[in-house]
């Protein structure tokens, strides 16, 4: 039984939630994602990769899904090309803050009210309410990043970013397969869905999803679907290999040892 590990995990499971938030946006215990530290980087990665697809931003009408409460990323695709921003979370309110740091920069995509700011409607939407039930104009690209693997509904929420999709639209999105305990990627994988459930996932919650997974829920709202390994950790999964329960294991250590994933799924299939 590995001590080091189930006491972070029962604490992280039964922290309050408004504590973690607090947390992460201080980067404290809690890593906060790309698009939050390097938005740049994110941006930069973004484009990259659609351009290598054959996709480019210049005039689309663009999701991220996920932003995490700033408008840096939002505003460094719109100075790419991109037509129109939607801003996508329901967990993470806006972050004032950091946010009020961007008006310099950023003054041709913000305005300043009342001591908040806010983007201007004509460049970014924020969208603050469940995709799943969201009237929302379509996109033509959706994208995320450690977004993926934290979904407590990841077929439904697929099938509504699908449907919000145009149909030669575009999903990228850079998924983290690992326990969130990075020091021990696949621990999590050792537990039963009960025990996991009840006593050690995070308030983050990590659906342990694996590629088969991914790969079934997007090939049922996509014509087209391409997942690619862009990390993997042979060593540490040999060291998990022997507690990691059946259901996780392919019999493929290129699928099983896999860390972190990208997926790109083109063109949404009608709903049905």
């Amino acid at each position: 039984m590995k001590l080091r590990y189930l006491i972070p995990r029962l604490t992280r499971h039964f922290m309050p939630d408004n504590l973690a938030r607090a947390l992460l946006r201080r980067g404290m215990i809690i890593r906060p994602g790309l698009e939050t530290s390097n938005p740049d980087a994110a941006a930069g990665r973004y484009r990259e990769i659609l351009e290598q697809a054959g996709t480019s931003l210049a005039g689309r009408r663009v999701m991220v899904f996920g932003y995490g409460g700033s408008f840096a990323l939002g505003c460094l695709l719109l100075r790419q090309g991109a037509g129109h921003v939607v801003l996508c979370d329901k967990f993470a309110p806006p972050d004032d803050a950091r946010n009020a740091l961007l008006l310099p920069e950023y003054a041709e995509y913000l305005v300043e009210n009342e001591g908040k700011v806010n983007p201007l409607p004509k460049f970014i939407t924020l969208l603050q309410e469940d995709i799943r039930y969201a009237k929302q104009e379509t996109v033509d690209i959706v994208l995320t990043s450690s977004v993926y693997e934290h979904l407590d509904d990841v077929e439904g929420i697929t099938r509504a970013l699908a449907r919000l999709t145009q149909p030669a639209g575009v999903h990228l999105h850079f998924i983290d397969l690992r326990d969130h305990f990075f020091k021990y990627p696949f621990e999590m994988l050792a537990y039963s869905k009960n025990d996991w459930q009840k006593w050690l996932n995070p308030t983050s919650n990590l659906n342990r999803y694996r590629i088969s997974d991914y790969r079934r829920v997007f090939e049922a709202s996509f014509e087209r679907v391409e997942i690619q390994v862009t990390a993997s950790d042979p060593e540490a999964y040999e060291k998990a290999r022997r507690r990691i329960r059946p259901e996780f294991i392919s019999g493929d250590l290129q699928v099983d040892t896999a860390t972190l994933i990208r997926v790109m799924a083109f063109n949404p299939l009608p709903a049905v």
